[in-house]
């Protein structure tokens, strides 16, 4: 069947089954009437309306909530990693971006005049910690002292754009923090706690160790990159830290997948979750570096989580339900007429697709995940999964890597 077909509303989407709708979710394939102004006329099986109206047959296709990504970085011009919503966004399937952290305080209003308020998809973002955000990531960091730091413009910045910020950002690594260590993560719990929003933070190459962030967190707060494979940071190298992580879950705190190119692990998430440490939010730390290889896309992210173990319903659960509770958007009666429509239409379907994780470890996908369509409000733009250019070694003056 061919998906390559856009519409407007009217819309009607025929024949597809509800997943991820909470206790209200219907039972079977229903039918879904969206009026030209993207809200939901009527819900029940097999309606009957009028000609006029553009029918999308989903042949019994899922539908979910609206994908949501909570790791991505669309900072577009912005800084040198970034990719365009459009890239990861309605034609990937997902309808929700939030950006984690690319902009700072010195850069947040070209983000938002230049990203946030023409992008069909909703944007929303982590703020960074330090003032320039991820201008140039990595070559340079933006946490290198106190004086990469401006707690009163944070605040402004915070009071101007509440309705777009929904946390702070920060990334606690020696390749960013040197030897500043846990210090940066402190100061962000604190600014967190004074605009009572989450601190979402990125767990890497100690120091700061994994430990340490876990024991500043609170309920609410987000842990990204929470099943890597690096050395002195994976739950699954010390007892004691799987421990604390799975302790932290309990009380509250988020485990975020957070792939990226260098921090997902078939081996640690598959232990983890074979020990049933099932982590809260699936993303997929996208930008410029990591899209052709290892992540590719959500659809392709979430597809890894099942290979290894993550129930189904829980996988859609981790881009809908899970992330939606961190940006505060609210999922009560995403089926009731009247409301706003905001769907992922998709497929689970057989596969035979070799895929990498960050280490480089392969496994074969047998089943996957194949968005159709991104509906957002009367628009259902046609989506599918990411392919893969070819990859090119490129030289550094550090040496070689793929890109």
């Amino acid at each position: 069947m061919s998906y390559r077909y856009e519409a407007k509303g009217p819309v009607l989407l025929a024949n597809v089954k509800p997943i991820a709708f909470g206790a209200s979710t219907p039972n079977g394939p229903i039918d879904i009437l969206i009026n030209a102004d993207g809200r939901i006329a009527e819900v029940g099986p097999s309606l009957a309306v009028s000609t006029e109206v553009q029918r999308i047959d989903g042949n019994g296709a899922w539908i979910s909530p609206g994908w949501i990504d909570l790791h991505v970085h669309i900072w577009h011009g912005g800084t040198d990693i970034s990719l365009r919503p459009s890239e990861c966004g309605a034609e990937r399937g997902v309808t929700t971006l939030v950006d984690a952290g690319s902009a700072g305080e010195a850069n947040f209003h070209g983000f938002r005049e230049y990203i946030i308020e023409p992008s069909r998809e909703r944007i929303k973002a982590f703020i960074n910690l330090g003032s320039i955000g991820l201008v140039a990531c990595n070559r340079v960091p933006e946490l290198r002292s106190i004086q990469d730091i401006n707690l009163d413009r944070i605040l402004e910045v915070y009071a101007e754009n509440s309705e777009h910020i929904v946390g702070i950002k920060v990334r606690a690594s020696h390749v960013i923090t040197g030897s500043w260590g846990v210090t940066p993560v402190k100061l962000g719990k604190k600014i967190a706690k004074i605009l009572k929003i989450p601190m979402m933070v990125h767990v890497g190459e100690p120091p700061a160790l994994y430990d340490e962030v876990l024991e500043i967190l609170g309920p609410g707060d987000i842990v990204t990159h929470c099943f890597n494979g690096k050395a002195g940071s994976s739950i699954m190298e010390d007892e004691d830290l799987f421990d604390l992580a799975e302790r932290c879950a309990g009380d509250g705190i988020r485990l975020d997948i957070g792939h990226g190119g260098a921090s997902f692990s078939f081996k640690v998430a598959e232990a983890a979750i074979k020990r049933g440490l099932l982590p809260f939010s699936i993303s997929t730390d996208l930008h410029d570096h990591s899209m052709n290889f290892p992540v590719w896309d959500l659809a392709t992210t979430m597809s890894k989580l099942l290979v290894v173990g993550m129930p189904f319903d829980k996988v859609v659960e981790a881009v809908t339900q899970a992330p939606a509770s961190v940006i505060k958007l609210p999922m009560e009666n995403r089926l009731t007429v009247g409301e706003r429509a905001d769907f992922t239409v998709f497929d689970l379907v057989d596969a035979d697709i070799e895929a990498t994780d960050s280490n480089g470890d392969v496994s074969v996908l047998t089943r996957i995940f194949e968005p159709r369509y991104a509906i957002i409000g009367a628009e259902a733009v046609s989506a599918s999964r990411y392919i893969p250019r070819a990859r090119k070694l490129v030289r550094h003056s550090h040496g070689y890597s793929y890109r």
